[in-house]
């Protein structure tokens, strides 16, 4: 770890901890230089790396994850907000999975679960290019499941009769 500030090659651990999240780990250092010696925080975190069809690897994005979604809600009513909190939960659920390479297409699929829940026109879009929808027939098949999951909601919050 070089010195932010001299570029000095040596450092020094003084202290380090798990953050919060138990994601990452801060560290507290101190430059090794005779001439500089300041003190400076770095944090650690996992690196996602994402695994293409082509075989390539690159490092996981929420950004790039989120600005898929982003175009599947376009014109619905989705805020930046909503987006940032979805690619969190997104990375959140990919972390959890507990391994460091996953494929793209996991990625996609990870988003469908919170992309249902925030805007199901959009879920629908999205959902029609991760899952290869082929015709309207895939479309009316997974419109169908909404319904009866909403159904099912419905008779579920309807108060109970006594008699």
């Amino acid at each position: 770890m070089h010195c932010p500030y001299c570029k000095h090659h040596d450092t020094k651990v003084l202290d380090s901890r798990v953050s919060d999240d138990g994601c990452s780990i801060r560290r507290r250092r101190v430059c090794q230089a005779p001439t500089c010696e300041k003190r400076f925080t770095t944090v650690e975190a996992m690196q996602l790396t994402v695994l293409k069809r082509s075989g390539a690897t690159e490092p996981f994005t929420r950004e790039k994850a989120v600005a898929g979604v982003r175009k599947a809600c376009k014109g619905r009513p989705v805020n930046e907000d909503d987006l940032a909190r979805l690619g969190q939960e997104v990375e959140d659920q990919l972390r959890l999975a507990g391994s460091p390479e996953i494929a793209a297409h996991e990625v996609g699929l990870a988003i469908l679960p919170p992309l249902r829940r925030l805007d199901e026109v959009a879920y629908l879009r999205f959902a029609s290019v991760y899952r290869g929808f082929e015709s309207a027939a895939d479309f009316e098949n997974e419109i169908s499941l909404l319904r009866a999951e909403h159904q099912l909601q419905s008779e579920g919050a309807q108060p109970a009769t006594t008699g």
